[in-house]
């Protein structure tokens, strides 16, 4: 599903010479009961994502050695970056060593598919949203070379916290491409509401239970493909 594009004062394309992204800065990038809501459903599951988390990472840890926990840096609200955290779910590559094209894919362990199927390899990003670095809903967080890419226009995307789950993640996730993932995010960005959020949180349920984490490639994506002789460290 393609969102339609946004219009009136946020233009798709600025004239040369015209206003800049700082010029359309919304007023209100948040709404005021945003953090309360993140404060409140993290306190409530956050011990049963405790268990779950620990779980994951004893199968990996059993299955496939350490680290269990993967460290990457990110992109967050007004660019500033932050260390985000997951379960890892790839075997580690030795420095230097020469890896195939889809090195990627192959790397992805037994364990690391049913944690990226189910999303509980996000989990750790809860440490997160409790430092204030994420929230549990926004756009999801991005590496500093795909940031690199954006349009003036896409950048809006970075006036807000990044989340968990998004509106993107529940109309399409993964099989949409970044242009049309950005739309979304757009959209939720320059109108957070209260009742948007639950509704996400709602949806992102539903969508994983229905076994709607799996991935897709973006190797040819404009915005996402890695820089030559990058690899995911996840």
């Amino acid at each position: 599903m393609t969102a339609p594009p946004l219009s009136g004062r946020y233009p798709a394309d600025p004239a040369p010479g015209g206003d800049r992204v700082g010029d359309r800065v919304p007023h209100r990038r948040s709404y005021r009961g945003k953090r309360p809501l993140d404060l409140v459903v993290v306190s409530l599951i956050i011990v049963p994502a405790a268990l779950l988390c620990a779980i994951a990472a004893l199968a990996h840890l059993l299955a496939h050695g350490r680290p269990v926990l993967f460290r990457q840096q990110r992109v967050g609200r007004d660019g500033r970056p932050f260390v985000l955290l997951k379960l890892r779910t790839m075997r580690s590559v030795p420095a230097g060593a020469e890896q195939p094209g889809d090195a990627d894919t192959a790397r992805v362990t037994a364990v690391g598919r049913v944690l990226r199927r189910t999303s509980l390899d996000e989990l750790p990003q809860l440490v997160n949203v409790l430092r204030g670095q994420m929230s549990l809903v926004g756009p999801r967080p991005t590496l500093p070379y795909q940031v690199s890419r954006y349009t003036d226009r896409q950048q809006l995307r970075l006036l807000a916290t990044p989340g968990l789950t998004g509106l993107a993640q529940v109309h399409g996730r993964q099989r949409l491409s970044w242009p049309e993932r950005i739309e979304w995010d757009l959209r939720y960005v320059l109108r957070p509401s209260f009742r948007l959020d639950l509704a996400i949180l709602f949806l992102s349920v539903w969508t994983v239970l229905a076994g709607g984490g799996a991935t897709a490639s973006h190797d040819n994506d404009p915005i996402a493909r890695k820089p030559e002789g990058m690899l995911s460290g996840g």
